[in-house]
């Protein structure tokens, strides 16, 4: 099997698994959308701020993929079964302070000044949703793990079987069933998914039981107490690639506090294009998470040629599926809005940011497909400054001073005001300056490892 058909290969069985758990949040947005569309709104915000608590102390883990690929690539088995299992303390480190975060929002609501009619309805939902998160960042653990090893297959099957029970789950308590079961509205998406992901992380302890994939690790040995200077590395490498995700979600889930200013249209309409934008977002990361562990496991195995082939290889992937993507939706850009919701006001505005997003998605390909590179090379700190600038200081701050009118820019009329298409217009220029700042440097490197 050539490089390029491995990466495909291992890609899609992760895209399956990813477009499934992206699923979960596609099903929450159509469910939402046809009880209220305050409950639309409201899920914008409340899960605006889960994703951005969740994926930042996901990074932290999801660090770890390049650690455990050298050790297979060495072929220290041992070794990766004795990570692992240092590993959980990392989880249960984030798990609590994710908690205490979801478990306590109103600051965050007030300081985005969130209307209060949405407020009560968005406690409530993070209130749910914040005992799912250590589950959630457990099955993290074990996709890493999966990815690395070879065994994506079964993480995928336990992710497509969770969002068969999540969809009527959803449906169930958040429409009800008349005359037998009182609609609970938007917390109703929030026990779904709590539901889902306790079952999920219970069918991969399962998995890790019985599979002969997961048998040579040694995973089930005694726990050993904390190896502080393990989990120092673990951290060295995993707070600032969290961090930069943290960056990352943050100026695109921020947008969604910013915009609720606007009102439930404006809001409404961003819930559709960010949903959007999260899906389409998959098929690079998916590229870029399996070109990150093949440029990994060479470099484990000391065999730099070939990680610099796997290096272009995974990028040609990502430029192409990236083009394409962009295409397709600007030619099916009617049919998406229609399919998220029956509002004409909601469905225009939506249409219109769809445009914008065909172009944030291209750039934020490339820009992801740089990050996990360079993570490959234990580069985490350069992307998080990156980010901080570029998708805080333009993207974010950016969209904000314009959208509410702080400042106008006589040149650039191209920019609207009080209009959430505002922040995709500033967003989309942030990752094209992401990718002109880590682009280079990840191929200065990875030429450097190869001399």
């Amino acid at each position: 099997m050539t490089e390029r058909a491995h990466i495909l290969h291992h890609a899609g069985t992760i895209l399956i698994g990813q477009l499934a758990v992206m699923a979960f949040g596609v099903t929450d947005t159509i469910v939402a959308a046809r009880y209220a569309d305050t409950a639309l709104a409201s899920l914008s915000v409340g899960s605006a701020t889960y994703i951005s608590v969740h994926v930042a102390l996901m990074g932290i883990v999801q660090a770890l993929l390049p650690v455990w690929a050298e050790l297979q690539g060495a072929n220290k088995y041992a070794a990766v079964g004795r990570s692992v299992r240092q590993a959980l303390y990392i989880v249960l480190l984030t798990s609590t302070i994710g908690m205490a975060v979801l478990l306590n929002p109103g600051t965050l609501l007030e300081w985005a000044q969130v209307p209060e009619h949405l407020q009560l309805e968005v406690q409530d939902y993070l209130t749910v949703i914040a005992f799912g998160l250590p589950a959630a960042l457990l099955f993290r653990l074990f996709g890493t793990l999966s990815q690395i090893l070879g065994s994506q297959r079964a993480v995928t099957l336990v992710q497509v079987a969770g969002l068969l029970c999540k969809i009527p789950l959803s449906i169930l308590l958040v429409l009800g069933l008349p005359g037998v079961f009182e609609p609970m509205g938007l917390v109703g998406c929030a026990w779904a998914t709590l539901v889902v992901n306790i079952a999920m992380v219970a069918f991969a302890v399962i998995l890790l039981r019985i599979q002969d994939d997961y048998k040579p690790y040694d995973f089930w040995q005694r726990m050993e107490p904390p190896d502080f200077r393990v989990l120092r590395q673990f951290l060295k490498l995993g707070i600032p690639s969290g961090l930069a995700i943290g960056v990352e979600v943050t100026s695109f889930t921020l947008m969604a506090l910013f915009i609720a200013r606007l009102g439930v249209v404006a809001s409404a309409s961003h819930q559709i294009t960010a949903s959007m934008a999260a899906l389409l977002y998959m098929v690079p990361l998916s590229l870029s998470i399996a070109c990150s562990a093949r440029v990994s496991y060479w470099l484990g195995a000391n065999q730099h040629q070939n990680a610099r082939k796997a290096l272009r290889d995974g990028l040609t992937l990502v430029i192409i599926f990236g083009s394409l993507l962009s295409l397709l939706l600007v030619v099916f850009q009617r049919e998406v809005v229609l399919f998220y919701t029956q509002s004409p006001e909601v469905a225009e505005l939506a249409a219109e940011l769809l445009y914008w997003l065909a172009c944030y998605q291209l750039a934020d390909a490339l820009q992801v497909f740089c990050v996990f590179a360079l993570r490959s090379y234990r580069i985490t700190l350069f992307p998080l400054l990156t980010y901080a600038i570029t998708l805080w200081g333009v993207g974010l701050a950016g969209g904000y001073v314009v959208a509410y009118g702080f400042v106008e820019f006589e040149t650039l009329t191209w920019l609207q005001t009080n209009s959430p298409i505002t922040f995709w217009q500033t967003s989309t220029l942030a990752l094209v300056l992401t990718v002109a700042a880590l682009f280079p440097v990840l191929w200065i490197l990875a030429y450097r490892k190869t001399r």
